[in-house]
């Protein structure tokens, strides 16, 4: 960043109400403390102490003190109307100076790295964000804010007003968007945003929940990305689009010579996608709730695979309107992950898949909730099909823990089973339904 932004952020919290840095621990949960601004030089020269054992997954507390420091590029002064906040993501550091090889960020930053390093890519990405708009955070009969459908539009639709709401707060500090619209289920909407560069698209996210929530609460209402609150109805995806070119800018996904038009570089990086599919799901698919999606005909993928234009595929490739805009989605993620940790696994996935020459197979053909697969209670054809296969997966993964680090997925894994045994051991209302009368 040029030497005349630091006086220009500097000026601009004046105007702050409040200045805060955000981070994310393991879980992808959004963390953030309160700094003075008047101190923002000092605090991104050195940073600002804080207990890492405190977050899930950073730290013991037998050796818990971190600091962190605000990424000088991700500034923005983001104005909800009634007051301003300065808005910093955070990087998470060692005590002697050294980054933290537990802080998710840093994970997709050796991504990113490795990408230009050995294989000479820069990649853009670019994801959808779908989310519910619910009328308080506890579950009730009266919780749903609309009965719409997908585009559906209402004189009384409050939704419609939180979104343009939401988009206006984002443009107001230099943030795009694209297209917002009504959801399939009801209450639940969609924001896409312009794609960029991994680290500033993932430090995007982490504004662009901020932002939601905010704007939702300002409204009275409480805005979630978790991936499916009702059941039978869709989920709350997080579809991630991608595309790379090589270092000079060069789009390197379309090919006018090859079958379909797709590079053998895009395709032996779908090939790793699809390879690593089931180990890499605890990071993509994070919660057991995610694996509450995984159904038929509900638009979440069940089988490991590519296809042209087919929204039921695990890896689909869109339309393009021209060359350059040839890339490809991955349709099994959520947001209830942490985006760093599924950025960061989506790029090592691929990049495998280039290195070994993965091949990706034949494309999806027809709608794959239609075939006649017979799927046993392992099939390793299908993503997992459950919070606990995956886990095995990802336990059994060399390749996780020497992609994301072997002390983060150690402690990642702890976080997970512990989930597990939580879920594994409640009691739900459907048991008692099923089996109190026994």
């Amino acid at each position: 960043m040029s030497g005349t932004e630091l006086p220009r952020i500097k000026e601009q919290l004046k105007e702050a109400y409040t200045t805060k840095l955000f981070f994310t621990d393991l879980n992808g949960r959004l963390k953030s403390l309160s700094v003075n601004p008047n101190d923002i030089e000092s605090i991104l020269n050195n940073g600002v102490g804080i207990d890492g054992s405190s977050i899930a997954g950073i730290a013991t507390v037998d050796n818990s003190d971190r600091i962190l420091k605000p990424v000088l590029e991700s500034f923005r002064l983001v104005d909800f109307g009634n007051r301003k906040v300065g808005f910093f993501v955070g990087q998470i550091f060692n005590q002697d100076g050294s980054r933290s090889e537990v802080d998710p960020r840093y994970a997709l930053e050796r991504a990113v790295d490795k990408a230009a390093q050995e294989f000479e890519l820069k990649f853009t990405m670019g994801p959808e964000h779908e989310f519910f708009l619910l009328n308080g955070d506890e579950f009730n009969s009266d919780i749903h804010t609309d009965k719409l459908d997908y585009f559906g539009s209402s004189p009384a639709d409050i939704g419609d007003v939180v979104r343009q709401e939401i988009v206006n707060v984002l443009e107001k500090c230099g943030v795009k968007y694209e297209k917002t619209h009504h959801e399939v289920t009801e209450s639940q909407h969609e924001i896409n945003l312009e794609p960029g560069d991994p680290l500033s698209i993932a430090d995007r996210c982490i504004l662009f929940e901020f932002v939601t929530k905010e704007v939702a609460a300002l409204y009275d209402l409480h805005a979630t990305f978790m991936s499916k609150p009702f059941t039978g109805f869709n989920r709350n995806a997080f579809h991630i689009h991608l595309s790379f070119t090589d270092l000079a800018g060069n789009n390197l996904c379309y090919d006018e010579d090859a079958e379909y038009h797709l590079s053998s570089t895009l395709m032996n990086f779908i090939g790793g996608v699809i390879k690593h599919a089931r180990e890499a799901s605890i990071v993509l698919a994070a919660t057991f709730n995610s694996y509450k999606a995984y159904v038929l005909d509900k638009e979440a993928p069940v089988v490991r695979g590519w296809g042209l234009r087919n929204r039921s595929s695990m890896v689909r490739i869109p339309h393009a309107v021209n060359p350059q805009a040839t890339r490809m989605e991955l349709r099994c993620p959520d947001a209830t992950g942490n985006v760093y940790l599924q950025f960061a696994t989506l790029i090592f996935m691929g990049l495998a898949g280039i290195a070994n020459k993965e091949p990706a197979g034949q494309p999806d053909i027809g709608n794959t909730y239609k075939k006649d697969l017979q799927p046993k209670v392992l099939d390793r054809r299908f993503l997992p099909r459950d919070f606990f296969p995956a886990l095995m997966d990802a336990e059994n993964s060399s390749f996780m823990a020497e992609s994301l680090g072997c002390e983060l997925f150690a402690n990642y894994m702890k976080i997970k089973i512990s989930e597990w045994e939580d879920h594994r051991t409640t009691i739900t209302d459907l048991e008692h339904q099923k089996y109190l009368h026994i």
